[in-house]
């Protein structure tokens, strides 16, 4: 098993809890980002890119846009810094169309979706910070790709894993993405137990004294 695929059965809150206990205690977004989609759960490795404000429309316009899209492998997760722009839309149908021809997983973005009329029927989530009709042509564009970047101080590069849920987002740094991956999948396995006790009544107090989970 992958470790995408060791992602796909865990959740935010209980790889956030392996993070803290680690050390990592800046790897989640803040409450502003969600999902915007009825696919509410997205992992996989982070591709990164940087967004900024622009005040007319580029001498090429959604170039560096379309090189990210294309650059993209089967697997990736893109993952925008915008600003927390809510004036524009970065994304829409047809860009979540050509993602999923190539097998990338999911978009979450510090900014705006349209679309959603046509998002809403396909199984590609979208997690940004809202949704505008406005298109970021002459409003925002793309200024690099590949490259490292923070959004809500959880700083992120290419190759680290994401995911995102009901809950919201988190990051796994790639260097300790196999400790954290199978720590928490170690934790799910406890909380099953932890459940099944306090389901049958046992309180609280002593089922966290035996398993030191809640």
């Amino acid at each position: 098993m992958n470790q995408i695929e060791s992602l796909e059965k865990l959740y935010s809150a209980v790889v956030g809890d392996v993070l803290d206990k680690m050390g990592y205690r800046a790897q989640g977004f803040s409450s502003r980002i969600g999902a915007l989609t009825p696919a509410r759960c997205v992992s996989g490795r982070i591709f990164t890119a940087k967004v900024v404000n622009v005040n007319e429309v580029p001498p090429e316009p959604y170039k560096l846009e379309m090189e990210a899209i294309d650059t993209m492998k089967e697997g990736d997760v893109l993952v925008v810094d915008a600003g927390h722009n809510r004036e524009a839309s970065f994304w829409g149908e047809l860009l979540s169309t050509a993602c999923m021809a190539k097998g990338v997983r999911g978009i979450v973005m510090s900014t705006c979706t349209r679309d959603l009329w046509a998002l809403e029927k396909m199984d590609f989530p979208v997690f940004g910070i809202g949704v505008t009709p406005a298109d970021s042509l002459g409003r925002m564009d793309v200024v690099s790709y590949g490259e490292p970047i923070e959004i809500d101080g959880v700083s992120m590069k290419n190759g680290d894993y994401i995911l995102g849920d009901h809950d919201g987002v988190v990051t796994i740094p790639e260097e300790v993405a196999d400790e954290v991956i199978a720590k928490a999948l170690e934790k799910v396995s406890g909380e099953d137990t932890v459940r099944e006790e306090l389901a049958a009544g046992v309180p609280v107090a002593e089922v966290f004294k035996k398993y030191g989970i809640l």
